[in-house]
C-alpha cells in the first residue's frame, strides 16, 4: 500500500493537527457569531411583530 503515508518522524504530524485545531476553532467561533445575530434578529421581530402575533394567537384559540 503505497498510497498511504505515515511519517517516521512524528513531528511531521504538528502542521496538520494545528491546520486542524485552526479550522475547529473557527468554526467554533462562527457558530457562535451565527447564533447571537439570531437572537438579536428574533428579538426584533419579536419587538416589531409581536403584539400581532399574540392577537392572532388569541383570536385562534377563540375560534
Amino acid at each position: 500500500m503505497e498510497f498511504l503515508y505515515f511519517p517516521e518522524d512524528k513531528m511531521e504530524y504538528f502542521p496538520g493537527i494545528i491546520v486542524v485545531l485552526f479550522f475547529c476553532v473557527i468554526a467554533v467561533i462562527v457558530t457562535r457569531m451565527f447564533i447571537k445575530i439570531s437572537k438579536r434578529e428574533e428579538a426584533k421581530f419579536d419587538e416589531q411583530y409581536g403584539e400581532k402575533m399574540d392577537i392572532n394567537r388569541q383570536n385562534k384559540q377563540d375560534e
